[in-house]
């Protein structure tokens, strides 16, 4: 699993997932706010499992030199 979500990419995954899983419990209180369990995992992993199929990659290169 090679990470392919970087810099503002998870920075704002990560806060999207947290304001919609805070909008489960001071919100509207639906379930839908559970989405942002998605968003929040992918930006701390760093991996984002669609980013492939769709030839995406927003973490910066790695020079190997």
């Amino acid at each position: 699993m090679v990470a392919n979500v970087g810099g503002l990419d998870r920075i704002l995954r990560i806060a999207v997932g947290l304001i919609l899983i805070t909008l489960v419990f001071v919100g509207p209180q639906t379930p839908w706010g559970w989405i942002g369990v998605v968003p929040l995992a992918t930006g701390l992993f760093k991996f984002c499992p669609f980013y492939p199929l769709l030839g995406l990659n927003t973490c910066p290169a790695k020079d190997d030199a």
